[in-house]
């Protein structure tokens, strides 16, 4: 790595082959994917790079229920070499049950893994003791999932940006779209606060934003979005194996000893806040640490020295979409329902398979299609419960 590599801002041409709307990791490896090909790609962000949940996330590299999976787990241990940047990945994960209901809940992974040929191994408690040296008494059993594995966000993300620049990518940040020009049923340019960029195909990639600015073209993304927030603990000594999770939470602990986690429940927002505020850290974080120190008793003492939130986005079945947007023929809608950074490496180079070719060439996209919510209830978020709290309450 190159340790005083900056991120590079030439003023851009007034267009490109692929514009690209999101600096996060789906439109970052986009970008890269498609840049790697000679394919002229801008990555527009209107803020900067992984200023949403791209940045502040636990870091996994596992989704066993995504038809992804197996090409982010073959790309995940060769990324160091691809992107040229480290990512720190690391392989495998263990996750601790301190109950029979977790246990159940978490045995998915091995039954998903064991499907597409995955090991695991199912761990007692005086197991899990041995592997995880801060695991307590109250360990029910766990997992030793023989895949997967967790990586640094803020690397990876520089990763991508800097890998997509080195093979003539391009990106502008503090740039927001403010809307579109089209040319019949195809998107001529791109309005944004520094003026408009021609375009030959559009992929929108923007997180929470993904659904209003699809809007902006009469394509229905059906999306909300929730507060995500982590908690960082003072460095400890360095466990064999840092992927370890389990009670309801993700994380890892870094390569400095820092334990990172975080996990639900969510807190849902209206769009609109979104762009009035930064995301910040709520009383959650109480409940996060406390589940964090029941996973790893023997070192409840930690001090959490700092806290980060961003926003993510749920679609109705908690499922990404990757399609070509019907109605515009050159438009592609990539959203990952608040699990794109395990998958970034995959679904950035399935959106450069259907920009370039058309459709997926090493999955079947079927399931992340826009089709499957064409008769979704129009009251979908009041039926699940996904409202804003009232004014004044967290």
């Amino acid at each position: 790595m190159e340790p005083n590599k900056q991120i590079v801002e030439h003023e851009a041409p007034r267009g490109a082959s692929v514009v690209i709307i999101g600096g996060g990791v789906t439109g970052l490896s986009a970008g890269w994917w498609l840049a790697r090909e000679g394919v002229d790609v801008l990555v527009l962000e209107a803020g900067l790079i992984g200023w949403g949940a791209s940045g502040r996330n636990g870091g996994g590299c596992s989704h066993h229920h995504s038809p992804l999976f197996l090409e982010e787990q073959r790309l995940w241990p060769m990324m160091d070499d691809l992107l040229g940047y480290p990512t720190e990945f690391r392989p495998n994960r263990i996750r601790i049950a301190l109950n029979h209901e977790q246990f159940q809940l978490y045995r998915r992974a091995l039954t998903n893994g064991a499907h597409h040929g995955f090991r695991s191994d199912v761990l007692d408690p005086r197991q899990v003791r041995e592997l995880v040296p801060y695991a307590g008494d109250n360990v029910f059993a766990g997992y030793f999932y023989h895949f997967g594995g967790h990586a640094n966000p803020h690397r990876t993300l520089q990763g991508y940006a800097w890998a997509m620049q080195d093979h003539g990518g391009r990106l502008l940040q503090h740039t927001t779209v403010t809307g579109f020009e089209k040319n019949g049923d195809k998107v001529a340019g791109v309005q944004t606060t520094r003026g408009v960029f021609a375009c030959d195909h559009v992929v929108i990639a923007a997180g929470p934003h993904t659904g209003e600015l699809a809007a902006m073209l009469d394509i229905d993304v059906p999306l909300v979005a929730a507060r995500a927030e982590m908690i960082v603990t003072e460095p400890l000594p360095l466990m064999a194996i840092g992927g370890v999770d389990g009670n309801g939470l993700y994380g890892r602990q870094t390569l400095r000893g820092n334990l990172a986690y975080g996990g639900g429940p969510h807190e849902w927002i209206d769009h609109r806040d979104m762009r009035r505020e930064r995301a910040h850290s709520t009383p959650l974080q109480s409940s996060i640490a406390a589940r964090v120190a029941a996973l790893f008793p023997k070192v409840a003492h930690a001090r959490v020295i700092r806290s980060w939130a961003g926003f993510i986005e749920n679609t109705p079945d908690g499922r990404p979409i990757i399609d070509r947007a019907g109605g515009v023929a050159n438009v592609t809608v990539a959203t990952l329902s608040s699990v794109g950074f395990g998958l970034s490496p995959a679904s950035g180079r399935a959106i450069r398979d259907l920009v370039v070719d058309g459709a997926c060439r090493f999955a079947d996209l079927s399931t992340l299609s826009l089709s499957r919510f064409v008769q979704l209830e129009p009251e979908w978020k009041e039926m699940q419960g996904w409202l804003p709290l009232p004014a004044g309450l967290i």
